[in-house]
């Protein structure tokens, strides 16, 4: 379950969130919509701990993780540009939260989440040479290996291509089930929030409304 609770913050000299309570039950897929700047983004890297509210709380699975440090709030976190690092190879990418925190089955779950997301051959490439499609389920790996029972996805799918849009939707759907995710999605996409979104909301001057 995600959980605010009048949250707000303000953007240097910009918008501003303002008293946002929301509250998204369990195993739901909830699918948020916006204007481009209306503050979708901040409030993803809010629930995440990368930016601390000026007010309100946050709880996850009925555990307040206000402050608490992102890798301790059991969040993946898939952002608009990836943030892939350069430097390491797929098996890398997909092991950097498991290796960090000393998980004795970090191996396995590599091999587990590259054979289920269909990357198994990749595990030894640079992101340099990897498709766009093959980047997005890279980080969805990597997303997934932090063992998360909450999702963040911030215009996951505006970087596909129509042949390969379909296709990595129903991937999403079928993660959300096999791993038992609350997930919010951030899309400005409709098509993507009635096919997705059992849940669909919209953030429109600083505060939330359920999207008609």
């Amino acid at each position: 379950m995600i959980q605010l609770e009048h949250i707000a913050w303000q953007a240097p000299g910009g918008f501003s969130l303002k008293n946002i309570s929301l509250v998204i039950p369990t195993g739901t897929y909830a699918v948020l919509m916006g204007s481009t700047g209306c503050g979708k983004t901040s409030l993803l890297e809010i629930l995440c701990g990368l930016r601390p509210p000026t007010a309100g709380r946050i709880l996850l699975n009925d555990r307040d993780v206000t402050h608490l440090e992102p890798r301790h709030r059991r969040i993946g976190y898939l952002p608009q540009d990836l943030a892939l690092f350069l430097s390491k190879n797929v098996r890398e990418q997909i092991g950097f939260a498991p290796f960090l925190q000393a998980d004795p089955e970090a191996a396995s779950l590599v091999t587990s989440l590259a054979t289920e997301l269909g990357i198994h051959h990749l595990l030894d490439r640079q992101p340099d040479y990897l498709s766009g499609g093959e980047k997005q389920r890279v980080a969805l790996a990597r997303a997934l290996a932090a063992r998360p029972s909450v999702l963040l996805l911030d215009e996951p799918l505006s970087a596909l291509d129509e042949a390969t849009h379909a296709e990595a939707a129903e991937l999403l759907k079928n993660l959300q089930t096999r791993h038992r995710l609350t997930v919010l999605h951030v899309t400005h996409s409709r098509r993507e929030a009635e096919l997705l979104g059992q849940m669909r909301l919209r953030l429109e001057k600083g505060q939330i409304c359920p999207e008609n």
